[in-house]
């Protein structure tokens, strides 16, 4: 055999060669698949794990709650850039705020957050 039809026959090794469905297993999963509407607001909300500056502000949360102005300086961004980014994750419930006087003090809205973080990183 050579070389060449070694690697095609490789490259065969994960095309099934039945041609036929089978019903039950394809009648379960089916059963159990989301909606529509279901997969539509995974993808939104995945979306946003999507940028950097935000992965950034959740992993300083993840560690400790801050305020805007010691995210800035952790991050060395302007407070207009992670003001936008703070607004985008609050509206989306991935960090919540506590007004503490004249500062407000932002933190991950649950453990849930933090651990599609954490599992994100490991994978």
């Amino acid at each position: 055999m050579t070389m060449e039809n070694n690697n095609l026959e490789n490259n065969n090794e994960d095309v099934c060669e039945v041609f036929v469905a089978h019903e039950d297993p394809v009648k379960r999963v089916k059963e159990r698949m989301p909606s529509e509407e279901q997969y539509s607001d995974l993808s939104e909300f995945l979306k946003i794990f999507g940028n950097p500056t935000r992965l950034n502000i959740i992993s300083l949360l993840c560690v400790e709650d801050l305020c805007v102005c010691d995210i800035c300086e952790a991050l060395d961004r302007n407070q207009t850039t992670v003001s936008n980014q703070l607004r985008i994750l609050r509206a989306n419930n991935i960090v919540k705020y506590k007004k503490e006087g004249k500062m407000v003090r932002y933190s991950l809205a649950d453990l849930h957050i933090e651990m599609i973080y954490k599992v994100g990183l490991e994978h």
